[in-house]
């Protein structure tokens, strides 16, 4: 009989991963988000990743070693993967899609693979919706990373069916090799032979730009050029199940390319079809073509974390300066997110690199430890290239800030603007690595360049009618930013 304690045991090694005295590992995010500690033991015993680093890395005078992540990983997906190596849990609840994919990545490279799969077989079983939306995406990664074979298999099969999803797409000329002779392999592939033919040679010429444009003017040098491009693709063409006119027009053309044996057989082939060859035959492939299965099948996915879709539905109406709310089913304006916190990250620059531009744009906020949603409403386009000393004020009276009825917050608070010469802040440039978006009287603000890490968010009242929250200072958990659109426009 065993007494197991998994639950008090992963408690224990969050306590200890959370106290800051008793470290020997420093680890930095490339871009100085952010730093963490940890213990070489456990770093060493957990992850194949780490104790290779661990064992190339000098300590300094105290003892300790530092490792720099060298890669995209951002500061909220370590923190997360951290935990994980400490407690063996990892937190799924309130994060988006893209999120999780990510994080599925990021495992991939610390080489914890039994997370990794567990992520991988949850994507597949439960986000099928947004793997189909991002399909392109989602196959390029997994086959240039070449560790994801569940998601390789799953793509595949859609392809096969649907192969116009990468054939036709405008970065099928970017395809991983990988990919490509994945796809040839499968007798089920759902296309016409002679179209295959056609695909693998203008992939093949993509990638030899050099390549003169006209067929008449390649040297010897250029076929075998190309030759060795398509090596691993040619021998998976189906050639004797293309009719003797595409063969002509289509195949010989480029016979340079061929192998000696199989060129001859092709020749052989046309002139004398009853003949026997000694190439090798594929079977024919099928060419069932059916449709995709509709999306809206699926279970839909929340187009926010942090508001509903009632939430929107007032918001509109405050848009649109209605005195009755508008109700979920006819809501006038498309929300669409823009920017996640938990997606692109908590930095302020964040904030103007991607909202650059946008105008009538929603920003809420969830604050940490309370129920509240707040937010505010920016008619205009923000701007992140004023170069002053502080910042700039632009004039609008439709602008609006507010507070969300949510939890044990019973009523929402609409705050419009009173002072529309000082209703939105646009930051410097210099300021925009501490300040984000800025609405008179709401605004995020961070010394440590991340929203979620002091308590300098803040709500006054001077530039609005009222106050949206009962104190100033606060700190938040995640923000969202969507663009309003009109339906239908």
């Amino acid at each position: 009989m065993a007494l197991k304690f998994f639950d008090k045991l992963s408690q224990n090694f969050i306590e200890l991963l959370n106290d800051k005295d008793d470290y020997n590992v420093i680890i930095e995010i490339e871009n100085k988000e952010k730093l963490f500690t940890a213990h070489s033991n456990i770093l060493k015993y957990r992850s194949p990743y780490f104790r290779k680093e661990l064992e190339n890395i000098q300590q300094n005078e105290n003892n300790v070693k530092t490792i720099v992540i060298r890669s995209s990983v951002s500061a909220q997906i370590f923190d997360v993967i951290l935990k994980y190596i400490y407690g063996g849990i990892v937190h799924l609840e309130n994060v988006e899609t893209r999120f999780i994919f990510d994080l599925m990545l990021a495992t991939n490279k610390f080489e914890l693979d039994e997370l990794t799969n567990k992520l991988e077989t949850h994507l597949i079983d439960a986000k099928a919706s947004w793997l189909k939306t991002y399909f392109s995406l989602i196959y390029r990664t997994t086959f240039n990373e070449n560790n994801f074979k569940n998601l390789e298999n799953y793509c595949n099969d859609i392809i096969v069916k649907h192969p116009s999803l990468i054939f036709d797409n405008s970065d099928f000329y970017s395809l991983p090799e990988s990919a490509l002779v994945s796809l040839l392999k499968r007798d089920d592939l759902q296309m016409e032979e002679v179209k295959i033919w056609d695909y693998v040679i203008k992939w093949g010429i993509s990638q030899n730009p050099t390549l003169p444009t006209n067929l008449e003017e390649w040297s010897k040098e250029n076929f075998l050029m190309l030759k060795t491009t398509l090596l691993q693709c040619l021998p998976l063409i189906r050639y004797f199940h293309i009719s003797n006119t595409e063969l002509f027009d289509k195949i010989i053309p480029y016979k340079k390319i061929l192998d000696k044996q199989l060129c001859k057989d092709i020749i052989q082939h046309l002139a004398a079809p009853d003949r026997p060859f000694k190439s090798i035959i594929l079977p024919a492939r099928s060419t069932v073509v059916t449709e995709l299965p509709p999306r809206a099948e699926e279970p839909k996915e929340p187009f926010s974390t942090i508001i509903s879709e009632e939430h929107a539905a007032e918001i509109s109406s405050w848009i649109d300066r209605k005195t009755i709310n508008y109700s979920t089913t006819n809501i006038p304006y498309k929300f669409e997110l823009i920017l996640s916190g938990i997606k692109d990250g908590f930095a302020p620059q964040t904030f103007w690199n991607i909202c650059h531009g946008h105008a009538n744009t929603v920003v809420v906020v969830k604050v940490k430890g309370t129920d509240e949603i707040l937010g505010g409403y920016n008619p205009l386009a923000w701007d992140n290239t004023y170069n002053g000393y502080w910042g700039i004020w632009k004039e609008t009276k439709d602008s609006f800030i507010f507070s969300l009825k949510n939890g044990n917050i019973q009523n929402s608070i609409l705050s419009r603007v009173k002072r529309p010469e000082e209703a939105i802040c646009y930051r410097s440039k210099e300021h925009q690595k501490v300040g984000g978006p800025h609405f008179g009287d709401f605004r995020l603000f961070s010394e440590k360049s991340n929203f979620t890490l002091d308590n300098k968010n803040c709500c006054d009242h001077s530039s609005y009618e009222k106050p949206i929250r009962t104190s100033g200072y606060f700190s938040i958990v995640n923000y969202e930013v969507f663009k309003v659109i009109k339906k239908n426009a």
